[in-house]
């Protein structure tokens, strides 16, 4: 479970056999005082995040560079022969959950955001209602709106997403 920043627009591939692919870069860091020098010291790792079929579709649509993010996954790593024929290898956050927590697609600092799962054929959970501005003409907030909910084992569908 992390929670960090994307380094880069998230990029959306397919594979030859026709399922989504997404790979996103994340950046989480951690700070802290140097106790020799007291000065505040921040660290920052790099991580690369694999999201799979609709979480991925999901993820490529709403997320952009710098938007922050909580994802929950399990590591993974490839490796591989390079052209130079050196070995490579490459270890991955491959995501099963994921929750965007800048709210709106202008990548505002509020906390609501949505989440969605790749369990299964995959499910979308709505972020929790939010309430609507007060009229002019009235003293009092309006009711909130209830958003849908779309059950695990439901296509999900772009209209039916309510952000």
């Amino acid at each position: 479970m992390i929670i960090g920043r994307l380094t880069r627009d998230p990029e959306l591939r397919t594979t030859p056999g026709g399922a989504s692919v997404c790979q996103m870069g994340l950046a989480t860091n951690f700070v802290y005082n140097n106790k020799e020098t007291g000065q505040k010291v921040e660290q920052v790792e790099y991580h690369n995040v694999v999201l799979w079929r609709k979480l991925g579709e999901i993820a490529a649509q709403y997320l952009k560079k710098g938007r922050r993010v909580y994802i929950e996954g399990r590591l993974q790593t490839r490796s591989w022969d390079g052209k130079d024929g050196q070995k490579k290898s490459r270890t991955e956050i491959v995501a099963d959950n994921m929750i965007m927590l800048d709210g709106g697609m202008g990548g505002g600092s509020s906390a609501s955001g949505g989440s969605a799962s790749s369990s299964g054929a995959g499910s979308y959970q709505a972020p929790a209602a939010r309430p609507t501005p007060p009229s002019p003409d009235a003293g009092q907030p309006s009711p909130t709106e209830e958003l849908p909910t779309i059950q695990q084992g439901e296509d999900i569908n772009v209209e039916d997403i309510p952000f």
